[in-house]
C-alpha cells in the first residue's frame, strides 16, 4: 500500500505539474492512449517500454505544437534579429567503440521539413567568365532539415533546433558500388542517411565534407529565411542583403564551422552578384568566433590539396581573403616577414595547410574565449598578433550552465530545499542564490542539504549495483572526475593519487581512513591511443584495488562506461568531490565544474579555466586549490621540466610509477603501460609530476574535512551560493548585448489558446522556418 504524500511531496508534484503546463490529467491519459493506438499501432498487451516512451513523447510534443507555431508567428510579426549558432562536437567514442545508431527507431521529437531541402555541392571545377564565377561539374547531396522544439521556461516560447540529414538525389551515380562494402546498393538509395552517402570518403576528407555539409545547408536556409520575412510566405520580400547583419548573427563555435566564412562569401559574390567589398562587409558584421581551446593540435588545419579537390571555389576565396589580409599586415608592419608568416591563413611547409582559426578571426567582428583566464591567454599568446592589430575584436564570455536542467530537473530535492528558504525566483535569476549565505549557520538548512546529498548517493549506489554490478559504500566520499579522456585533463594525476592512497592503506591497514569511492568517466577519441591506455590503466587499477580484502570498502575505483548526459544527471547530484585538475593554462573553461558546484560538490582543482572565477565567487578558502599557476607553468617551461628529478625525490611517486611500469596492475601483461610511463618520465607536456606532491597534500585536507560533516556542508552551501555567475542566462545575455547586438527579452508571449493570440494556423504548409 502506497504511503500518504507528505506536504513536501505534494509541493513537488504541484510544481512539476505547473512546470509542464499540464492542466488536465485525464486529457493527458487520453492523448497518451491515442498515440499508443493510432501513432504506434500498439495496445498494452504488446507495447514495449520504448513504445510507452514514444507515446508519451508524442503527447508532450502535441502540447508544445501550438506554442511552437505561435512563437514562429511572433518572430515573423516582430522581425527580431535572429542568432544562428553552429553546434560544437564535445563527445567522441570511448575505449571500445560501438556504433550508436541513435535514429534506429526514429525520433519522436523531430519533424522533417522536406519543403526546405537544399542542395550541397562537392568537387567539380571553377569557371571564370565575363558574367562571373561558376562552380561546375559538381557532385550533389541533398540536405533535408529536421526541426526539434526547444521550449523556454514558463514563457510560452518554443524555439527551433534545426538539424540536417544527407540524402542522395535520385540520379546519384554509384560508380564503384560493388567494390565499396560501406555503401548499401539498393533501390532505396535515395533515402540513404548521411553515413552511407558520405562513407565513400575516408578520414579527414569525410570530416571536412561533413563540416561543409552543415554549413552550406544552414547558410542557404538563413538567406532564404531572411528574404522571406513574412509568416508562411514563399515569396522573397526583402532583397537588400546589406541589411542582413541587422537581422542575422552567426556564432562560430570553435573552428568546425569556419567554412561559413568562405561559403557565405561564395553565396553573396557568385550567387547574389555582390561586389567583394560589399560581401566581405556583410560577412564580417554577421559572423563572430568563439575559441574553445588553446591546444595547438585542436585548432583545425586542413591540407590545401584536400580543399583543391573537394571545395575548389572555396580555396580560391580563402586565397583572396588571405591576400587582402596580408596586404593589410604588410602596410602595418613593413618588412616584418616573420609576422606575415605567423599571421597568414596559409601555413607553408611540406604540406600546405589552411589555418581555420586564423580564418575565423579575420572573418569575424568579435572573438571570445570562454573563461577570463582563457580569454587573456588567447590575447597574450595564442592569437597575440591578431590582438595587436584588432584589440577591439577580443572579448571574454565565461561559460554557463542552465539551472533548469542542472538543478531543478536533475536534483529536485536540493532545488526544493533552496526554494523553501529563498523562493523559486532563483530558477530564473541564479544570482539570488547569494541569499543562501544567510543560512550558512542554520542547523536545519545544513541538515536538509546533507540529507538530500545522502539520498542522492543512495540512489546512485543502487544504480551502480543494478547496471554495473558493483556494490559501493554510500557513506564513503564520492570522488568524481568525469570529462573527456585527455592528457591535459590529467586523469593520470588522479591515478597516481589512487595508487598512493592504496599503498598507504596497505601500509597502515588499522588506521582510520576516510573511505572513498573514486569514479572516473569519459570518452576517448577513436584514434587517440594514449587516452585509451589511460582508460585501461584506470580499469586495471580498479581490478587490483577493488579485489584486495585488506582495503575492503575503504577505497573503490570505478570507471563509468559510456558517460553521457543521462548518466551525468544521476551522478553529479550524488558527488561529494569534483576533480578539476588540468594543468594551469590548458583548460579553456569547463562546465562540468559548474554543474558539480551547483549540486553541492566541493572542488579540488588547479587555477585553470573557470575554476579561477569559481574560487572568486565562492571564496578560495571554500575550495581545495593546489598546484602551479599559469605563471609557474611558464617559468617551468623556460627552466625546463625534468620529470625524472621528481621521480627521484618523491618516494611515493617513485613507488607508484614503478608499480605501473613493473606490471603490478597488469600481471598478465607486465609491459602493458610502458608507453604511458615513458611519456610521463620523458615527454609529458602537461607536467603531471610537478603537481603531484601538492595534489597529494591537498587530498589529505579533503579527507580531513570530510570527517567533519557540518563544516563540509557549510562549505557546500557557500559554493552553491556562489553559483549565480555561472548561469547560462548570464552568458547568453552577454553574447546578445555585446556580440550579437540584441537586447535580451524576458517577454512572455501569449499562450496559443489565449484570445489575444487570434487563431493559430495549424496547416502544415504554413509552418515557417526559424
Amino acid at each position: 500500500m502506497a504511503k500518504p504524500l507528505t506536504d513536501q511531496d505534494k509541493r513537488k508534484q504541484i510544481s512539476v505539474r505547473g512546470l509542464a503546463g499540464v492542466e488536465n490529467v485525464s486529457d493527458l491519459k487520453t492523448n497518451f492512449n491515442r498515440h499508443l493506438h493510432f501513432t504506434l499501432v500498439k495496445d498494452r498487451n504488446v507495447a514495449t517500454k520504448r513504445d510507452y516512451y514514444f507515446a508519451l513523447a508524442n503527447t508532450v510534443r502535441d502540447h508544445l505544437v501550438g506554442r511552437w507555431i505561435r512563437t514562429q508567428q511572433h518572430y515573423y510579426e516582430k522581425d527580431p534579429k535572429v542568432t544562428r549558432t553552429f553546434g560544437r562536437d564535445s563527445e567522441c567514442f570511448g575505449h571500445v567503440e560501438e556504433a550508436d545508431d541513435w535514429l534506429r527507431y526514429g525520433n519522436p521529437w523531430e519533424k522533417a521539413r522536406p519543403e526546405y531541402m537544399r542542395p550541397v555541392h562537392f568537387y567539380g571545377r571553377v569557371e571564370h567568365t565575363a558574367e562571373g564565377v561558376e562552380w561546375v561539374d559538381t557532385q550533389m547531396v541533398l540536405a533535408l532539415p529536421y526541426d526539434t522544439p526547444v521550449p523556454g521556461y514558463r514563457n510560452n516560447i518554443v524555439n527551433t533546433m534545426r538539424l540536417w540529414s544527407a540524402k542522395a538525389p535520385c540520379d546519384f551515380n554509384l560508380k564503384d558500388c560493388d567494390s565499396s562494402p560501406a555503401v548499401l546498393c539498393c533501390p532505396q538509395l535515395a533515402e540513404a542517411p548521411m553515413f552511407y552517402v558520405l562513407q565513400f570518403f575516408e578520414g579527414k576528407e569525410l570530416r571536412l565534407k561533413q563540416e561543409y555539409f552543415v554549413v552550406a545547408a544552414t547558410l542557404q536556409d538563413i538567406i532564404r529565411r531572411f528574404k522571406a520575412s513574412k509568416f508562411g510566405s514563399t515569396e522573397f520580400v526583402r532583397l537588400d542583403l546589406s541589411t542582413m547583419p541587422d537581422k542575422v548573427a552567426i556564432q562560430l563555435n570553435d573552428t568546425h564551422p569556419a567554412l561559413a566564412i568562405p561559403e557565405l562569401m561564395r553565396l553573396l559574390v557568385d550567387t547574389e552578384k555582390l561586389s567583394w567589398e560589399k560581401a566581405w562587409d556583410i560577412v564580417v558584421r554577421t559572423c563572430a568566433y568563439t575559441n574553445h581551446t588553446v591546444l595547438p593540435e585542436a585548432l583545425e588545419r586542413w591540407p590545401v590539396d584536400l580543399f583543391r579537390n573537394l571545395l575548389p571555389r572555396h580555396l580560391e576565396i580563402i586565397y583572396e581573403i588571405n591576400r587582402r589580409h596580408l596586404e593589410r599586415i604588410g602596410k602595418l608592419y613593413p618588412g616584418d616577414f616573420d609576422r606575415l608568416r605567423r599571421m597568414s591563413l596559409i601555413e607553408e611547409g611540406d604540406i600546405k595547410k589552411i589555418n581555420m582559426a586564423h580564418l575565423c578571426i579575420v572573418g569575424s567582428h568579435a572573438v571570445n574565449g570562454v573563461a577570463r583566464i582563457h580569454s587573456e591567454i588567447i590575447k597574450n599568446t595564442v592569437f597575440k598578433d591578431f590582438y595587436d592589430i584588432d584589440p577591439q575584436k577580443f572579448q571574454n564570455k565565461t561559460n554557463g550552465i542552465t539551472p533548469r536542467r542542472w538543478l531543478v530537473m536533475c536534483n529536485p530535492g536540493l532545488a526544493e530545499v533552496i526554494a523553501e528558504r529563498i523562493g523559486e525566483n532563483y530558477i530564473r535569476d541564479l544570482d539570488q542564490l547569494k541569499k543562501l549565505l544567510d543560512f550558512v549557520d542554520d542547523d536545519a538548512f545544513i541538515r536538509d542539504v546533507a540529507k538530500i546529498k545522502q539520498e542522492n548517493k543512495l540512489k546512485f549506489a543502487a544504480h551502480l549495483e543494478e547496471h554495473y554490478k558493483v556494490k559501493i559504500n554510500p557513506n564513503s566520499m564520492f570522488d568524481l572526475q568525469v570529462k573527456r579522456i585527455h592528457e591535459y585533463k590529467r586523469q593520470l594525476l588522479n591515478c597516481l593519487h589512487i595508487i598512493t592512497l592504496y599503498n598507504r592503506i596497505k601500509k597502515e591497514p588499522n588506521k582510520l581512513w576516510t573511505p572513498r569511492t573514486i569514479m572516473i568517466g569519459g570518452k576517448a577519441a577513436p584514434g587517440y591511443h594514449t587516452a585509451k591506455m589511460i582508460i585501461k590503466l584506470i580499469t586495471s587499477i580498479g581490478d587490483i584495488v577493488n579485489n584486495d580484502p585488506v582495503v575492503g570498502d575503504r577505497l573503490k575505483v570505478i570507471f563509468l562506461e559510456n558517460y553521457r548526459v543521462t548518466l551525468a544527471e544521476k551522478v553529479i547530484p550524488a558527488s561529494d568531490l569534483s576533480e578539476q585538475i588540468s594543468t594551469a593554462g590548458t583548460e579553456a573553461s569547463g562546465t562540468g565544474n559548474m554543474k558539480f558546484m551547483l549540486n553541492g560538490a566541493l572542488t579540488i582543482g588547479t587555477m585553470d579555466g573557470a575554476n579561477v572565477e569559481m574560487a572568486e565567487e565562492a571564496g578560495e578558502e571554500n575550495m581545495f586549490i593546489f598546484g602551479m599557476r599559469v605563471e609557474d607553468v611558464d617559468a617551468l617551461d623556460k627552466k625546463g621540466y625534468d620529470a625524472v628529478s621528481y621521480y627521484n625525490r618523491l618516494p611515493e611517486l617513485k613507488q607508484a610509477i614503478d608499480q605501473i611500469s613493473g606490471g603490478f596492475f597488469s600481471p598478465a601483461q607486465p609491459g602493458l603501460f610502458k608507453d604511458l610511463v615513458n611519456m610521463l618520465m620523458h615527454h609529458d607536456r602537461f607536467k603531471v609530476f610537478a603537481d603531484y606532491e601538492d595534489y597529494i597534500k591537498c587530498q589529505e585536507k579533503v579527507s580531513a574535512l570530510y570527517k567533519n560533516p557540518k563544516e563540509w556542508t557549510k562549505k557546500v552551501i557557500r559554493n552553491i551560493a556562489g553559483c549565480g555567475k555561472f548561469s547560462s542566462d548570464r552568458t547568453i545575455s552577454q553574447y546578445a548585448r555585446e556580440i550579437w547586438g540584441i537586447e535580451p527579452s524576458l517577454e512572455k508571449i501569449a499562450a496559443p489558446d489565449d484570445p489575444r493570440c487570434g487563431r493559430v494556423a495549424l496547416k502544415e504548409d504554413t509552418f515557417p522556418c526559424f
